[in-house]
């Protein structure tokens, strides 16, 4: 395939991020927290290739679930703060199955989940 005929490569990896549900970029920006200006000019990785952000994903079709050793690993913090974050970050990897799931693509704008609609513009 040639390159250009190619989506989006991992960062870390260097494998083609080959879909949505994969792609840590968009995780992020279903999320809030990054801009669709900054969609084409931000790398992109395999949500597993960030276990930072992977761990927080709670959900059995997310299997085997990912852990961090060391200072950044989520059982080290308080639950009070990781729940909400937990519950925010396997919202947005749910809503990235969505649109991955939908018969017709919706508008770039109503990619994210509806809190961050806004935002996103």
């Amino acid at each position: 395939m040639a390159r250009c005929d190619q989506g989006y490569l991992c960062d870390v990896c260097g494998a083609e991020v080959e879909t949505i549900t994969e792609s840590d970029l968009y995780l992020r920006f279903m999320i809030g927290e990054i801009q669709s200006s900054r969609l084409l000019s931000t790398p992109d990785r395999h949500i597993r290739c960030n276990p930072v952000t992977a761990q927080f994903i709670d959900h059995p079709d997310f299997s085997p679930p990912v852990t961090v050793e060391g200072d950044f690993d989520r059982r080290l913090f308080d639950p009070a703060d990781i729940t909400p974050r937990v519950a925010l970050v396997t919202r947005g990897w749910l809503r990235l199955k969505q649109l991955a799931a939908l018969p017709e693509p919706l508008p770039l704008a109503q990619y994210p989940l509806p809190e961050f609609h806004r935002a996103s513009r």
